[in-house]
């Protein structure tokens, strides 16, 4: 890879996102994932809206998450995804800070094929469009 991609965002626990105790609950946390992915799949102009146009879908095939430590109501987040593979599947790496402290909360990662959206058949190779993309120098 010429050029090491990664993204982060920044938010906030939300009320609504926590349980009895003030955690978030610990489905949420893919959801931070979420946002740091679709600010890393911007940044390489390949985002849903690319991968459909250009006739692909990119299921989720596999998510693993470690928590460290809870995120709780109010507290501020950095959350960060960095793309460690790419020719034959998106691995995507993703780690939660606390934006004050700089202290890790949770990290884990997500595996995402290629389908072709015609066939519905899986790419065994990573399509033209995202190589390209990735293989690009940086904007």
């Amino acid at each position: 890879m010429p050029h090491e991609w990664q993204a982060e965002v920044h938010l906030e626990v939300p009320f609504h996102d926590v349980d009895v105790m003030g955690v978030a609950w610990h489905g949420h946390y893919v959801k931070y994932f979420e946002a740091a992915r679709g600010a890393l799949l911007r940044a390489l102009d390949y985002d849903y809206p690319q991968m459909r146009d250009s006739g692909y879908l990119w299921p989720v095939v596999e998510c693993q998450l470690k928590y460290v430590r809870p995120a709780r109501y109010g507290q501020k987040l950095r959350v960060t995804a960095r793309l460690l593979e790419y020719e034959n599947r998106l691995k995507i790496a993703y780690e939660i800070f606390d934006a004050t402290s700089g202290e890790r909360l949770t990290r884990g990662y997500t595996l995402q094929v290629a389908v072709e959206a015609a066939s519905e058949e899986l790419q065994f190779v990573s399509p033209r469009a995202l190589l390209e993309r990735v293989e690009r120098p940086e904007a």
